[in-house]
């Protein structure tokens, strides 16, 4: 199998991105960050003046922003009609309203054939991650795994991404956002039937990393 296509899912705080990233760059694979796409235009949509609460608004606006992702894994980037946005879309207020956003489903039409064009021309491979990669966007790909790990684990990991943040706050947030997110009607998150699943609870990042790189050797071996 020389080209591979790899889908990790989970909730916010699994180590998703982290393992994603580093998987794509030991095996010489492209990268795509799905959810910046969506914290993407949701950014786009509250520096527009949309009423990210009002879905028949968001969704007449949802084809307006030309949103590029960059997938190398070393330096993964993303524009809004190119402005850089790697940094505007990681703020709280369009953290708090991405749910929303992103359970529209014109925006996720929209942004589901954006991923499936990228992961399409992707020479070698690629590791999508997500919340709906193994059971909507890319559901032929090779090898599908979803990330979990518990409420109290995922609370402490993302703790300690934002200096200052109170860990039960954030327990809290990340309850309130699987609760949307495994919820709503279109492409709600879910692990796909035949998803690996993998608990990072009790895992080092390193440890996570190489379970999924096993993972992946073995599926391109079989191919």
């Amino acid at each position: 199998m020389e080209s591979v296509i790899v889908a990790i899912d989970g909730p916010s705080g699994t180590g998703k991105s982290s393992t994603s990233k580093a998987v794509a760059a030991k095996l010489g694979l492209s990268y795509l960050d799905t959810g910046a796409q969506y914290r993407a235009i949701t950014w786009w949509m509250l520096t527009n003046g949309v009423d990210t609460d009002d879905p028949a608004a968001v969704a007449s606006a949802a084809g307006k922003p030309v949103i590029v992702s960059g997938t190398d894994p070393n330096h993964p980037t993303i524009t809004v009609d190119g402005l850089d946005a790697a940094g505007p879309i990681r703020t709280q207020e369009v953290t708090s309203q991405v749910s929303a956003v992103s359970a529209v489903p014109e925006v996720r039409t929209l942004i589901t054939g954006l991923q499936r064009s990228i992961a399409a021309a992707a020479a070698g491979g690629i590791v999508v991650e997500g919340r709906d990669i193994g059971t909507t966007v890319l559901p032929d790909a090779d090898l599908k795994i979803f990330l979990t790990a518990s409420p109290e684990a995922r609370a402490a990991r993302r703790s300690g991404e934002v200096k200052g943040s109170d860990v039960a706050a954030t327990r809290e947030a990340l309850i309130k956002r699987d609760a949307a997110d495994s919820s709503r009607k279109t492409s709600p998150l879910a692990k796909a039937g035949d998803a690996v699943e993998v608990d990072t609870t009790e895992l080092t990042l390193q440890q996570v990393i190489e379970c999924v790189v096993t993972l992946v050797e073995e599926k391109r071996a079989a191919g």
